[in-house]
């Protein structure tokens, strides 16, 4: 009998979770629709070519409608997804890189140096995200790299607390030791031994990572401190949609729509390949 992989027996347990696998299938749709914007939008983002039919509601010639501008909306809308969704990775990967290194120290040298992680921890925990990233902003006048790096600032936490658990839990393993005692360095280990093992938190950290980073986003450019117009923002959408919602319902109800589908897909998405790759974490 051929034996399994846990890639197989992953990927199993993933496919058994319905919620997660639509979802997966819901952000490929919108990361490809991101990917191609230029291939189906009819218009750039930026163009205003339909003045004359300024607040025109959904139809056939204009599936999201058209703006106060006299932009075609749908167009609008997925360049937006581009604009959350590249804030979202590099904020994540910003955040793993942050908190990777940080988990392990923690996790393998205890004593002084977790305690001194821990309480650095508890600091971006205390401080509200938006608050702070609210204060970054002014002070920066906002764009795309200053919410890259303020996402980053509060995104690495949770990354840091999962490879931290891993990695204490594998520096008392047999291997380590061994590695120990043939004088392996402290750094050695954690980068051959106990990091490739924290691999399936990092990767979750990661997909988690996104939507916060996309929410903070959307918050920040709501209340104009976002990516300058006129590039699209779904944050930045919704603030002026909400100045027509009583006239012109869709200038407010997609962008809406389309970041609370994206970030809903993308969490559950993550707590599927959490599952996936850590059964014993469900339902904690």
């Amino acid at each position: 009998m051929t034996q399994r992989s846990p890639l197989y027996f992953a990927l199993r347990r993933f496919a058994d979770n319905k919620a997660a696998v639509v979802s997966g299938i819901v952000l490929a749709v919108i990361l490809l629709m991101a990917i191609f914007a230029p291939l189906i939008s009819k218009t750039g983002y930026a163009d205003q070519d339909f003045l004359a039919q300024s607040y025109a509601f959904p139809s056939g010639a204009f599936w999201f409608g058209v703006d106060d501008l006299g932009r075609d909306f749908f167009t609008r809308i997925v360049y937006g997804a581009r604009v959350s969704l590249t804030i979202g990775f590099a904020a994540a990967a910003f955040s793993v890189l942050i908190g990777i290194p940080l988990g392990a120290i923690a996790g393998y040298y205890g004593g002084w140096a977790d305690w001194g992680v821990m309480r650095l921890i508890e600091l971006f925990s205390v401080v509200p995200p938006l608050l702070a990233a609210m204060l970054l902003g002014a002070l920066t006048n906002g764009g795309f790299l200053t919410i890259v790096l303020i996402a980053a600032l509060f995104g690495w936490v949770q990354v840091c607390l999962l490879v931290r658990a891993q990695v204490k839990a594998f520096r008392e393993k047999e291997f380590v030791r061994a590695a120990a005692a043939l004088g392996a360095s402290p750094g050695y280990i954690i980068r051959r031994h106990l990091i490739p093992n924290a691999l399936s938190p990092i990767i979750v950290g990661f997909v988690l990572a996104i939507p916060l980073a996309m929410m903070l986003e959307a918050s920040l450019s709501f209340l104009g401190i976002g990516v300058p117009p006129p590039v699209p923002s779904w944050g930045q959408m919704i603030n002026v949609g909400m100045n027509f919602m009583y006239f012109y319902w869709h200038l407010a109800v997609f962008p809406t729509a389309a970041l609370a589908i994206t970030v809903l897909a993308t969490t559950l998405f993550g707590d599927g390949l959490r599952d996936a790759l850590d059964p014993t974490l469900k339902g904690r």
